[in-house]
């Protein structure tokens, strides 16, 4: 039997009186009347509305909800093929993706270095084309927002960004997630952020804002943020009313943070930076020193794998560090980013 996602989506909503709960998750009324995202690329979270990135979010839950607690059986991607590029190697999305794609239905189709080489051997545009006409999306984790960009240009099926040099919103999808489970609410939160100005504090930039969240980030002088998201995160903190500052002090970003987030220091492709990120990076390292600063329900989030001199055990392994929900959440919310665009089952 297929199911419609709308249809399943309604009688989700009408069987909880237009509320959804997890644990301490309150989703409120959906809004697919409202959102369309259906065909839509995942560039990144710039291109989406507050309501957008709620609503994939709710949809997240509800598919958490329903397919590990109430082990209901969901084929809404029955017949779909998703093709999977790429260059960079990773644990949590490759698996999360893959299970599930197939939990859904699906069949994803996974392409390293081996046997695609954005670029090289083919063009990007006929690259975008070809996958195009054999698969019905695409979810590609590469070394420059450029090549995404291209290929969403030239595709005729969604393009989703797995990660980049520039952005990382699936990483941000399931962040969310795990702060709405566990605070029940986004709003009025501050995200502090200790670490580099990467793809993972641009894509924090791009959407905190939109839920009424705070931001206070410090990075080592030299680790800034690109220029042009934060011009654009200062409009967006503006038009919400919401506070963003940036500092190369680490307690300062830190206090009175309700969420202290770090990333790795050393990303893949930076490995001949090494020694000199090491260097910088000193006194970065998130501790309980860093917590004592922070707001009384502080939390911890990393997007993982995780280094010793990016924070101790003391706070990683800690009743406060919320590291694995977070890497499970990149299941469920991957899942949420296709189902809107499928609808025609």
């Amino acid at each position: 039997m297929l199911f419609n996602l709308r249809t399943l989506l309604n009688k989700a909503a009408l069987r909880n009186g237009h509320n959804f709960v997890v644990r301490n998750f309150r989703c409120g009324q959906p809004l697919q009347n409202k959102v369309q995202l259906k065909g839509r690329d995942l560039l990144t979270l710039k291109d989406f509305t507050g309501e957008e990135i709620k609503y994939m979010l709710w949809l997240s839950a509800d598919l958490k909800l329903r397919i590990k607690h109430k082990g209901e059986y969901l084929p809404l991607l029955q017949g779909k093929s998703l093709g999977m590029i790429f260059e960079k190697r990773s644990t949590r999305t490759r698996l999360s993706t893959e299970t599930g794609f197939a939990l859904l239905g699906g069949h994803p189709c996974f392409l390293t270095t081996q046997d695609i080489h954005l670029g090289v051997n083919e063009s990007l545009t006929d690259t975008a084309r070809v996958l195009s006409s054999m698969t019905d999306a695409v979810l590609a984790r590469v070394y420059k927002q450029s090549d995404l960009d291209i290929l969403a240009k030239e595709a005729s099926i969604p393009i989703i960004n797995g990660l980049s040099d520039l952005y990382h919103p699936i990483q941000i999808l399931a962040d969310y997630l795990t702060l709405q489970e566990h605070y029940g609410s986004l709003k009025g939160l501050t995200l502090s952020w200790i670490g580099d100005g990467n793809n993972i504090l641009h894509s924090i930039m791009m959407s905190a804002a939109k839920f009424g969240m705070h931001l206070q980030a410090a990075t080592p002088k030299g680790y800034e943020p690109d220029p042009s998201v934060t011009k654009l995160a200062e409009q967006y903190a503006k038009e919400n009313g919401t506070k963003m500052s940036l500092t190369h002090d680490p307690l300062e970003a830190a206090r009175g943070g309700n969420v202290l987030i770090t990333d790795t220091w050393i990303s893949m492709g930076q490995e001949e930076e090494k020694k000199k990120r090491l260097q910088a990076f000193q006194g970065y390292q998130v501790t309980m020193k860093t917590a004592k600063v922070a707001a009384s329900d502080w939390t911890f989030l990393h997007c993982l794998p995780r280094k010793p001199e990016e924070v101790d055990d003391e706070v990683f392994y800690s009743p406060r560090s919320l590291v694995f929900p977070e890497a499970e959440n990149r299941k469920w919310t991957i899942m949420a980013t296709w189902s809107p665009m499928f609808r025609r089952f």
